[in-house]
């Protein structure tokens, strides 16, 4: 009775979401194995249907075979379904599930899907769940059918084919997956808006996270008088961060590749492909340009771009744009020698501060020690082999090339990262916690020199 309990008690619902993850990139793997997911002809081995499943469940867009000529329609379809159930959640689907079945969500369910939707109580959760449903459907649906229109009327594709197209490319973009059906992913239409904006308004509105999409649509449909009202310090935080990085990172883009990858295009052209360019390391694997022909310095700045992210919960990965903010102004508090960190007039705890410093100092380790890995065990290069683990743990999927030509050691590496990107390095942490001790005392505090 003893050991069932314990037993149940160290199930945590991080620990199920973690499983759960896991469980259905096993799945994916077992699916794409099968061979009907290919094209006549091609074989698949164990290691490129594990990262073509993870890469597809964590929303990240690497790949390791080209995904249009080597993949079936089947095997297409499971990599989409993948990613659709990656951006819902396993935990959000399964209460769905249970919504409509049983029209109840129990106490564990509620738990479970909380931690993986990031509710802020118990209460919401069932609210979580079909807004989560109703926004992402409704804006794949709209950006689908933009891309579809664009694909026939603008290409010439048959109707069922610009159809597949647009659905798929709207699903990718707006789960920040940035899986393609071309080989050479979006550089074809790097000048044409039609197919660029689309792409980009979903990976940003997928990127910003669902709590902001809540906020925002909540005071849209309220009396004006009560527009007025603050919005959350979470919500200002998120969308100040995201449009002063979405201002720089295109304008970074843009005058570093000026004379490079952008040479060839007109000035408007110029324009939108950085602008392309600079949303994408929100962390959606779309490129327009083949980053193996960027200047070190761009590389750099999509590296630092890939690491921050978007915002909390939603498809985005990296350390969050809350988190990096956060450490900005905890550093501005201890520089100006303040008591206390304070961010639109709010006074932040310091419990949130240690996790956000614990959240940037893991993805920091996740990120180096793997970079010096396989720097010591391959012959690429630092600036290429950073790039591409950075974005394997932000869970982007931009590229410099070299994923396929990594050994396959390295490329379960890169696996690993992904999964850790997707599911979150404290989420992670805490899942593999056996238990939490609380302490009665504290010892005599000691100040070491710092610096």
């Amino acid at each position: 009775m003893r050991r069932r309990l314990a037993a149940q008690a160290t199930l945590t619902p991080v620990r199920v979401v973690a499983l759960s993850f896991a469980a259905a990139i096993i799945i994916g793997s077992v699916l794409l194995l099968i061979p009907a997911a290919t094209r006549s002809g091609a074989q698949t081995s164990v290691i490129e249907s594990l990262f073509t499943a993870t890469s597809a469940m964590c929303l990240t867009g690497l790949i390791v075979v080209d995904t249009p000529v080597h993949w079936s329609g089947f095997g297409q379809g499971v990599i989409l379904a993948l990613i659709q159930a990656g951006g819902f959640g396993i935990m959000t689907m399964a209460s769905l599930v249970g919504l409509v079945l049983a029209n109840r969500i129990g106490l564990k369910a509620r738990l479970n899907t909380a931690a993986e939707a990031r509710a802020s109580g118990l209460g919401d959760v069932r609210s979580v769940v079909y807004g989560v449903v109703r926004v992402s459907v409704l804006i794949e649906a709209v950006v689908a059918a933009a891309l579809t229109l664009r694909f026939a009327l603008g290409y010439d594709e048959p109707p069922l084919r610009a159809l597949w197209l647009g659905v798929f490319h709207a699903i990718s973009a707006f789960n920040n997956a940035g899986f393609a059906l071309y080989s050479d992913n979006i550089i074809g239409f790097a000048d044409d808006p039609w197919i660029c904006i689309p792409l980009m308004v979903a990976v940003i509105l997928g990127g910003i996270g669902f709590p902001v999409l809540f906020e925002v649509g909540r005071r849209l449909r309220r009396p004006l008088e009560d527009r007025s009202r603050r919005w959350s310090l979470h919500t200002r935080l998120t969308v100040t961060v995201t449009a002063v990085l979405l201002v720089v990172g295109p304008a970074l883009v843009l005058l570093l590749e000026w004379s490079r990858t952008l040479q060839q295009y007109a000035f408007a052209d110029k324009l939108l492909v950085a602008t392309f360019q600079g949303v994408m390391p929100r962390t959606a694997g779309f490129n327009s340009v083949d980053y193996a022909q960027m200047d070190d310095a761009t590389l750099l700045v999509t590296d630092v771009l890939m690491f921050i992210g978007g915002g909390s919960g939603g498809t985005a990965g990296g350390i969050k744009v809350t988190t990096f903010v956060l450490l900005l102004f905890v550093i501005a508090a201890e520089v100006r020698g303040q008591k206390s960190v304070t961010i639109f007039d709010r006074r932040i705890d310091t419990r949130v501060q240690r996790q956000a410093l614990s959240v940037a100092l893991v993805g920091v380790a996740l990120v180096m020690v793997p970079t010096i890995v396989l720097l010591a065990e391959t012959d690429f290069d630092l600036n290429v082999l950073l790039f591409e683990v950075t974005s394997a743990f932000a869970t982007v999927g931009l590229s410099t090339g070299i994923t396929a030509q990594l050994p396959a050691w390295g490329q379960l590496i890169l696996v690993l990262l992904m999964y850790l990107g997707r599911i979150g390095s404290i989420t992670l942490v805490s899942a593999l916690a056996a238990r939490h001790r609380g302490r009665r005392y504290e010892y005599p505090v000691e100040r070491p020199f710092i610096g």
